[in-house]
């Protein structure tokens, strides 16, 4: 969040909370592991040459995982292949019924827990200030308010979290500001009884425990540590599933992405023809720009866009050619009498590009729409 780079601070958290969480679950691991060996292993070994044994050999595991961990094949083509056919499909393909593949990148376990962190921080508030309503009017009794708490909090989060999505379309508040979503996994729509499904999961797999092991008191250890590793259970389940998929998304057949960013493309209008010294200047009569509607301005618009994509030695001999061509019909259709040398070919092409979409979108402006270049015998027929 110091130095986010090109993105935004907030866009910069969810880049780098999906590793830092990831990060931080591990080494919440190696220290629950730690304190267990402390507590325990360090009081049965007793002997300090054991001791030591021990301490190196784990010291040497571990070097050896860093090191020699992984697929393996580096960057071998041929076993970057076979890694990729074993893997099957990219789990950021989703398919759609209509056949079209769609690339949407899988949220991460960080962003959705940097979503799911701030949906509990709105459903706190909105149970603090009932709490707080209530012990105003004195609806209360101090010894029963944890337990009202914990009621209203119940109460206030499983709505929340249904409506929520089923109004925003797979979405809560913390999931529109991480900019992520619930998707079918499928490529279906989403139903609402899959919405439903998977948030009273969320209750089964997070919070009923988490209640529980909250209420529970030293008296009751076992039923606690049950109830913490039921809550370890669950959240580690997202990081053995490609989908990064959690038990309710299992159940409901959904699974969550990133949203894609949409890239305004630059005006090609604002990009005023280059011109040199010994270059003249293109222009065009009013009634050279009435033989082309939108459609064919769509079209040279996105002919000039690709002007700017890298092409091969083939490739950029036929789009020369192309160009040639385009140029050549353009000037027949409009009369354009004077010849068009190979090098201003891109010129000429864009200085009737700006003059023609400013010459529709004046006569848009007299409600003059024209769709295409058939516009005359569409407005005789009407």
């Amino acid at each position: 969040m110091l130095f986010p780079g090109d993105r935004t601070r907030v866009g910069a958290l969810r880049h780098a909370g999906r590793d830092a969480v990831k990060l931080a679950i591990v080494a919440a691991i190696m220290l629950v592991a730690a304190a267990v060996l402390e507590a325990f292993g360090r009081q049965l070994v007793q002997d300090r040459s054991l001791r030591f044994i021990i301490g190196w050999g784990a010291g040497a595991l571990w070097l050896a995982w860093f090191t020699l961990g992984g697929r393996g094949g580096g960057d071998d083509p041929a076993a970057l292949e076979k890694n990729r056919r074993r893997a099957g499909p990219s789990p950021d393909t989703l398919m759609p019924p209509e056949g079209v593949a769609l690339t949407l990148p899988i949220a991460g376990v960080g962003v959705r827990l940097a979503a799911q962190i701030t949906d509990i921080l709105l459903t706190t508030i909105a149970t603090v200030c009932l709490i707080v309503l209530l012990a105003v009017l004195d609806l209360t009794d101090p010894n029963t308010l944890f337990a009202i708490a914990v009621l209203l909090f119940f109460f206030i989060r499983v709505p929340y979290y249904v409506l929520a999505e089923l109004v925003w379309n797979g979405q809560t508040l913390g999931k529109r500001m991480m900019k992520i979503k619930v998707v079918s996994h499928d490529g279906g729509p989403l139903t609402a009884h899959a919405l439903v499904l998977r948030n009273l999961m969320k209750e089964a797999e997070v919070f009923l425990p988490a209640t529980l092991l909250l209420m529970l008191d030293s008296a009751s250890p076992l039923a606690s540590l049950a109830a913490l590793a039921w809550i370890i259970m669950g959240l580690l389940v997202p990081f053995f599933d490609r989908y990064r998929r959690r038990l309710g998304d299992m159940m409901a057949g959904t699974h969550v992405i990133h949203l894609p960013v949409p890239i305004l493309l630059k005006d090609l209008a604002s990009e005023a023809p280059v011109l040199g010294a010994n270059r003249k200047q293109f222009v065009f009569l009013s009634h050279q720009l009435d033989h082309y509607g939108a459609f064919e301005l769509q079209t040279l618009e996105a002919l000039l866009r690709g002007q700017s994509l890298p092409a091969s030695d083939n490739s950029a001999r036929q789009r020369n050619e192309t160009i040639q061509v385009i140029v050549e019909k353009i000037r027949k259709k409009i009369g354009y009498a004077d010849p068009i040398p190979p090098a201003d070919r891109l010129r000429f092409l864009q200085a009737f590009y700006n003059a023609q979409r400013k010459h529709l979108e004046q006569r848009q402006l007299f409600g003059d729409r024209r769709e295409d270049k058939f516009y005359a015998q569409a407005d005789q027929e009407t």
